[in-house]
This record gives C-alpha cells, sequence and structure tokens, in this order.
C-alpha cells in the first residue's frame, strides 16, 4: 500500500476510468478500478479503499445504491462523478453519504485538490475515536479558581465558559464543548449525550467550524471554502450549487443532532447569510 492509502474507481467510461488512475497514481495512491458497481463495491470491501471516486450512471446498478452498500462496511472518502448537474442529483449523493460531488466533465487538478483536502483531515475507526475522546477528557485542566472580587463568568477565562463553543485545551488536543455536544478535532470524533455521532468528513469539518466560531457568523461561502479545505484563498469561485451543498450538509447534522427542522435551537440559520452556533438546549 502506497503512503497515500488505496483508492478505488468505479466507473463504466474507460476513458474516464483511465484518466481517473493516473489522477490517483500521480498523487501517490495504490489505485483499483471497477467498470460496474458491484465489482466496486467488493474492491471497496477488499481493499480497504480509503478514497472512492463513483460514477452515478453504471450499468448494473446506479452509484448511489452502491454508495449506499459501501457504507455498510466503510467510511471511505467517496466523490460522486456524473455527467448529471441538476441539484437533485447533487442532493440525493450528499444525503446518501457522499462527501462531495463533481459534475463531469471535470478539472484533473480540481479533484486532485479537492481529494488532498478530503486527505488532510483523517478519519479513525469507532473504537479509536471512543479512545480519542476519553484521552482527551482526562488532559483537560482543572477547572481554574475564580480570582477575588471576579466578575461572574470569569473564572473560565476569556471565551472559555461551558456552551460557548470554545476550545478547552490547546493546540490540536482540545475538545470543543457545547452544552451535551462534545467535539475532538485530533480524533475526528463527536458525542451528543455520551453517544458517539457518525457524521461524514464535510458534517465534522462544518461542526468544528461552527464551534470555533464561539456564537459568531460563518458565511455559506466561508463554510464552502472549510469543506473544500481551502481556507486562505480568498479568489475561490463558489458557485449556488456550493453553497447548496452546504445546506444539505447543515440539514444533515440538524437531523442527527435530533434538532426541529423548522425552528432549530442549535445550528441556527442567519438569513441571507450562513450560519451560527446558537444557545438552545440539546
Amino acid at each position: 500500500m502506497s503512503d497515500l492509502g488505496v483508492a478505488v474507481v468505479v466507473e463504466d467510461d474507460k476513458d474516464i476510468r483511465n484518466l481517473l488512475e493516473s489522477v490517483f497514481l500521480q498523487a501517490g495512491f495504490e489505485v483499483h478500478t471497477a467498470s460496474d458497481g458491484r465489482e466496486g463495491v467488493e474492491l471497496v470491501r477488499h481493499q480497504q479503499a480509503n478514497i472512492v471516486t463513483l460514477d452515478v450512471g453504471l450499468p448494473d446498478i446506479d452509484g448511489y445504491e452502491v454508495l449506499r452498500r459501501i457504507r455498510q462496511f466503510s467510511d471511505a472518502y467517496v466523490v460522486m462523478l456524473t455527467g448529471r448537474s441538476e441539484e437533485p442529483d447533487m442532493l440525493t449523493g450528499l444525503h446518501s453519504g457522499a462527501d462531495d460531488y463533481i459534475t463531469k466533465p471535470f478539472r484533473p487538478l480540481e479533484l486532485r485538490a479537492r481529494v488532498a483536502a478530503m486527505m488532510r483531515r483523517p478519519r479513525y475507526s469507532g473504537a479509536q475515536r471512543q479512545d480519542g475522546l476519553r484521552q482527551d477528557a482526562q488532559q483537560q485542566p482543572a477547572p481554574a479558581k475564580p480570582a477575588p472580587h471576579a466578575q461572574p463568568g470569569a473564572a473560565h477565562g476569556t471565551g472559555a465558559a461551558h456552551g460557548t463553543g470554545a476550545a478547552h485545551g490547546t493546540g490540536t488536543r482540545d475538545v470543543l464543548e457545547h452544552r451535551d455536544l462534545r467535539l475532538s478535532p485530533r480524533t475526528r470524533s463527536a458525542e451528543l449525550a455520551g453517544k458517539e455521532l457518525e457524521l461524514t468528513r464535510s458534517e465534522f469539518v462544518l461542526l468544528e467550524e461552527l464551534l470555533r466560531a464561539g456564537g459568531g457568523v460563518c458565511t455559506r461561502a466561508d463554510l464552502v471554502k472549510v469543506v473544500r479545505g481551502d481556507y486562505y484563498q480568498d479568489d475561490t469561485y463558489i458557485s449556488e450549487a456550493d453553497e447548496r451543498a452546504v445546506e444539505v450538509h447543515i440539514g444533515n447534522l440538524r437531523k442527527k443532532l435530533h434538532e426541529d427542522a423548522h425552528t432549530p435551537q442549535l445550528l441556527q440559520t442567519v438569513r441571507g447569510v450562513g450560519y451560527r452556533l446558537g444557545a438552545g438546549k440539546l
């Protein structure tokens, strides 16, 4: 296995399949290819793929069904590739558990950049996530004692009170907390009331960004860049489809956080701007 891991390409068009194989080989992956959905599922299973590109229009079973089957045993990153540019197709892929969605024809450099952004945020197994949360919790500093005549809320320092979404700890070993929600960037893990949340990569980084903002507004464009990994590219083109994809991810997050879709209290919409962390109870 290469240092970057295993990529599986599931694509029925031979020319595109060869192009994708070349892109991943040049990036440093071990690559396996399949021309239909059933073969692709088995390759992902037996090769323990780290990332999968998946065509929607396959000859035997469609890409959405392939994705559903993959998600039963794998948390590999999945990028949907299709010639369909209609929004419902994109939303179906994201709702089904895809991490990204690119329409054909695509630019190889863009695909490679998006894959690189995903791989910078490695996933962990369920056991690793649980262990990491426990370790991070044990490493939390003891609450500071209030100084004499301290103002209410000053005991924890600025921006560190429980429920603000601020980070406890320092560096990459911190834990972000808000009410019953706990998130560890170090192990890419999250819990709600002590129960592990199964989040996609995109859902995780969006939730992390909102927690770090501590109630500040995150614009849709900013969140698109977070999902892509384009933190520092001010001139990055943001399409309506990109912003709509963020809305879908936020909607999926709300479901997993058991929020009321009509009156969400935790992940609040700032109309015409973006989203922010609310103070509502979980």
